[in-house]
């Protein structure tokens, strides 16, 4: 798991943020509202500093450090395929979960990984917390929302694989269809 360093300031446009950080209008909805609907969302265009204004955000030292918080945590929630692999290959007691919808499973799957039963939810939220998950998907990103959402439950081991199954197909098994 690499951690970079990531410099926001708010002359820096919501586009450019979201470039550098895609947590960061996850962490703004979740820590002040702004950014999850079109009633408090923001042009691509506006600058970070401007978002503050619109919505009242006087500690703007506080909404950078938000941003950059939850890009430090998004950076230790991935974990690198080969790591997977070499928990698969150990025999270590994980979930590994495949968040992709049927139909993109039905293109290529990890045979390790189980699909996400999106109708029976409650049984995820019932895991032991300490349980150790990783979540997958095509590139990466659905995945860190969902371990996201299970850190945000009070989950402690949740992990994304970074750049999904298609990473796992460049470095891990390259017989998995790249789609």
């Amino acid at each position: 798991m690499t951690e970079t360093q990531v410099d926001i300031t708010l002359e820096m446009t919501m586009e450019e943020i979201l470039r550098k950080v895609p947590s960061a209008q996850r962490a703004l909805f979740q820590r002040y509202h702004v950014g999850g609907c079109s009633s408090c969302g923001f042009q691509p265009t506006d600058t970070l500093e401007k978002v503050c204004t619109d919505h009242n955000l006087l500690d703007t030292s506080g909404v950078v450090q938000t941003i950059v918080n939850s890009h430090e945590t998004d950076q230790r929630m991935q974990v690198e395929p080969s790591q997977v692999k070499a928990w698969l290959d150990a025999g270590e007691d994980f979930s590994f979960i495949d968040v992709r919808p049927a139909e993109e499973i039905a293109i290529a799957s990890i045979a390790q990984a189980e699909p996400l039963d999106f109708n029976d939810s409650e049984r995820y939220m019932q895991l032991p917390k300490d349980r150790k998950i990783v979540f997958s998907c095509r590139s990466g990103v659905r995945s860190l929302d969902v371990a996201s959402y299970f850190l945000g439950h009070g989950f402690t081991q949740v992990y994304s694989m970074r750049g999904g199954i298609l990473a796992w197909s460049d470095q891990v098994d390259p017989s998995i269809p790249k789609y």
